[in-house]
């Protein structure tokens, strides 16, 4: 029979081992080693059965064991110790407090919203990429002390659990998860009810969600779950799945995101007695819709002006965007945003048409989740140098009359959470380096103390490393084959599959079509050829989920899978399922080679390769994403890319044999050549250098400090000074912005740069010679010092473009006649053909650029 519904029943606690609830419910433990070998110590081989979960453990193990643990002296010594430790890490001054002493500018609070968080296996709220980077903001931000309070939603399902068919079809299960069997506490109000965030929907609807939360070290993490009985059925549902359901599904789940995570904010600051965010930072636009409801916040509770509402909303939010191509966009009918957000009721005092107007693009019918984002936001990044210059040029149209090196995205860099995803033995190595205490390895001089270690450590730690891979790789493919249909007799082969003595090659992740997981198919031969080298043979091991809907990417796995039972090499190349961080934890710590090998440039950064960095893996890749800026050569190996090569499969061609080149000729060479005592030291060497140059840039604690100092800080400063009383007027700076702005706008069309004079050059111009420009500009409604004049000079091509120019700031020089004169002397700054031209961008003190209204009058 089966039970019409299943929920989870904790276990009661002797009162001595109650410290056990705060521990397994903070997740802390998840990148706490010492916490988790505590939990395997009350029952390991359950431990192990139910997933390394402390919560099911502990509502799982026998009330026997717990009497017996009661009144064990050292377990419960060690008890009290982390429980003591836990409390040490939750409540004292970390980096950020003692940054803020000397900066008490910085925020007093951050909101932190993303549609996904990869913080452990037992809160499988992720897909891939983009929640393991959000899980691992949360964690560096909690060990640097950071007032961060994340905002998501809850899945009652996550995204799902992955199997294949017996003939290599990808099968999608989705299993119910029970929230009150996870790390979670419920959002209560003071007489302990749920407190409910609610929504107006179309036809007199109503979405309600409760609030878990999830404590991520010193983060809360608010979860928003619409599956409660004040919902209808179609309310119920919205929380149901990640990324799944059609586009009516996914606006109701982006509203709830942004609207209901802002009000969600709002309750648990209140219930908790915490500051207000000041701060407020998409991950990605999914959640774009926290900028109008805090505008509606504004206008409504505050009394202010939309405009001036706008302008201290944009002072204050960070949008990073993750895609490097429109297709990654979400981008919804505007009659269906006009059906959500038509009526008055959901954002009273927010125009639709101004709605409508920040996810405006060239498609008139769509509205688009990024722009949107960009328009609320003052400040935006991609997430590596190469993604930054990407995004630039995808977003160019957005500032029409800039070129798209000014366009005012940047980048910060991902980064990965050391404590979660290096390896035990890599951390012991570290401890006995430079102590217990492994803040420091922040620091790039720490990282040289490897020069210390004798290769055949580094060597036998990377040895250790690929059996335990191994060894997980033999469980997963008896699991899959029997799952797909066999019989256990046939599975004899596969103690043998795999060698821990064998060069191991790992390529997992997502599987849209860019990241061309088949590329290493293009030559099966050569490809096998490689696997089965008698003196030289490699090993691989894939894995990735494709999307429910994209049959396309279903296609490529079954090719793999294909590939992959052939008896001749099922020994050498295994599709593993349901690629989840368990499974990829031990993909980076045992791999020697990390491949990737995208269509450049379409993998914004690519952080799985960061992760086998930081465990000494070599990585084998296309230069994109963060490989492009980090690679030096002597880390890993570049896959040579036939970038801009219109004929595709040409491409993958070129780009597959160049692949087997490199480990045939280069890879597999240095890998298999030993000394004396066995060890490759050629290989090592490089293994030392990657964990010196990469070990201290891959730290998601680098890129969180980077989000801080040039993200967070100035956007807290913004809003300090937009908000100022200016003649005892509250926001009255705003309400000046906000004017400023308007009447820029309402003048450009009449903004016109009338005349340029040019003197003062030789004859024979050198190098250096100085160039004298005036201008005369006609500027309508702004005066002199409400603008910028540049003039802009550089070497031209033989179309007069400007190639990299100079720009130097042009000084007023008086108003005859009612013009305006501006001038400027300029040392000629290269030799050849040289051009230059003049142009006039707005100018206010409280604008973060002066590129950032997007205006730009060209002479």
């Amino acid at each position: 029979m089966k039970a019409l519904r299943r929920f989870t029943v904790r276990a009661h606690l002797p009162d001595r081992l109650s410290a056990l609830e705060r521990l397994s419910t903070n997740l802390r433990w998840s990148w706490d080693e010492p916490t988790q070998e505590l939990f395997a110590t009350i029952d390991s081989a359950l431990w192990e059965q139910l997933g390394r979960d402390p919560v099911a453990l502990l509502g799982g193990v026998s009330p026997r064991r717990l009497d017996e643990l009661a009144v064990d002296d050292g377990f419960l010594a060690r008890l009290d110790a982390l429980a003591d430790a836990l409390d040490t890490y939750l409540t004292q001054p970390m980096w950020y407090q003692e940054q803020r002493e000397a900066q008490p500018s910085w925020p007093t609070g951050i909101a932190y919203f993303s549609m996904e968080f990869g913080v452990a296996e037992v809160l499988p709220n992720y897909s891939g990429g983009l929640g393991i980077l959000a899980g691992d903001h949360l964690k560096s931000a909690s060990d640097l002390g950071l007032p961060l309070i994340a905002v998501g939603l809850y899945y009652r399902s996550g995204y799902f659990r992955q199997s294949l068919t017996a003939d290599g079809w990808q099968h999608e299960d989705y299993p119910s998860l029970d929230p009150q069997g996870l790390p979670l506490r419920l959002l209560t109000d003071s007489a302990g009810d749920p407190v409910l965030v609610s929504l107006d929907m179309p036809d007199d609807a109503r979405l309600n969600a409760q609030v878990w939360i999830a404590q991520v070290g010193r983060i809360p993490l608010l979860l928003l779950d619409s599956d409660i009985p004040d919902n209808d059925h179609d309310m119920r549902s919205v929380t149901d799945r990640l990324y799944g359901g059609d586009q009516e599904h996914r606006i109701r789940q982006e509203l709830l995101a942004g609207i209901g995570g802002v009000r969600a904010i709002r309750a648990f600051t209140a219930v908790e007695g915490l500051p207000e965010p000041q701060v407020f930072h998409m991950n990605e636009g999914h959640a774009g819709f926290l900028g109008v409801e805090r505008i509606r916040e504004l206008v409504t509770d505050g009394g202010l002006e939309f405009d001036t509402a706008l302008t201290v909303v944009r002072s204050s939010t960070v949008f990073t965007t993750h895609t490097p191509v429109p297709a990654g966009i979400d981008r919804f009918p505007v009659e269906m945003v006009e059906r959500y957000l038509g009526s008055s009721r959901l954002l009273p005092g927010v125009p639709l048409e101004r709605i409508l107007g920040f996810g405006a693009e060239d498609d008139p019918t769509k509205f688009n989740m990024a722009h949107m984002g960009l328009r609320l936001a003052q400040r935006a990044n991609g997430v590596s140098l190469l993604h930054g210059q990407v995004s630039r040029g995808m977003f160019n149209d957005l500032w029409k009359g800039f070129d798209q090196d000014e366009v005012p995205i940047g980048s910060i860099t991902n980064g990965v959470h050391a404590p979660t995803w290096a390896a035990p033995q890599w951390v012991q190595l570290a401890r006995e380096l430079v102590g217990e205490d492994l803040g420091s390895l922040s620091e790039a001089d720490t990282w040289q103390r490897l020069q210390q270690v004798d290769p055949g450590h580094l060597w036998w730690i990377r040895s250790q490393l690929r059996d335990l891979l191994v060894a997980d790789v033999r469980r997963r493919l008896r699991r899959s084959w029997l799952e797909r249909g066999a019989a256990e007799a046939e599975l004899g082969w596969i103690a043998n599959a795999f060698d821990p003595g064998v060069l191991t090659v790992g390529f997992a992740r997502r599987v849209p079509t860019y990241k061309r997981l088949t590329l290493m198919l293009r030559d099966p031969d050569r490809l096998e050829k490689l696997l089965l080298d008698d003196e030289r043979p490699v090993q691989l091991i894939v894995a990735g989920k494709s999307h429910p809907a994209d049959d396309g990417g279903k296609a490529l796995i079954q090719q793999i899978v294909r590939f992959a039972d052939r008896p001749a090499v099922r020994h050498r190349i295994a599709f593993l399922p349901d690629y989840d961080m368990s499974m990829a934890r031990l993909l980076y710590w045992g791999c020697d080679v990390w491949l990737n090998n995208p269509l450049r440039p379409l993998e914004a950064c690519g952080t799985s390769g960061m992760k086998s960095a930081l465990n000494g893996g070599l990585n084998l890749s296309i230069r994109d994403g963060w490989w492009d800026e980090w690679y030096d050569g002597e880390n890993g190996w570049e896959i040579p890319t036939a970038d801009g090569l219109a004929d595709e499969a040409r491409r993958d061609d070129l780009e597959a044999t160049a692949l087997y080149d490199l480990l045939e000729k280069s890879v597999t060479t240095s890998f298999y050549e030993r000394d004396e005592n066995g060890v490759p030291q050629r290989w090592v060497e490089m293994v030392r250098h990657t964990l010196q140059v990469l070990g201290p840039k891959v730290l998601a604690s680098r890129m969180v400090r980077d989000y801080t100092e040039k993200y967070y800080a100035p956007a807290a400063q913004s809003l300090h000074r937009t908000i100022e009383e200016v003649d005892g007027v509250p926001f009255g700076a705003a309400i000046e912005l906000a004017a400023y702005c308007e009447r820029a706008r309402r003048s450009w069309p009449r903004v016109e740069i009338t005349d340029v004079d040019s003197y003062g050059l030789p004859d024979t111009p050198l190098l250096g010679s100085e160039l004298t420009l005036t201008a005369t500009v006609q500027l309508d409604e702004l005066g002199p010092d409400e603008v910028v004049v540049e003039a802009v000079v550089g070497r031209v091509d033989a179309s007069d473009v400007l190639l990299d120019p100079v720009t130097v700031r042009m000084a007023h020089a008086g108003s005859p006649d009612g013009i305006e004169l501006f001038t400027a002397t300029i040392p000629l700054p290269v030799a050849g053909p040289v051009g230059y031209t003049v142009r006039v961008l707005p100018h206010h003190r409280l604008l973060a650029a002066d590129s950032e209204l997007g205006l730009v009058a060209l002479a």
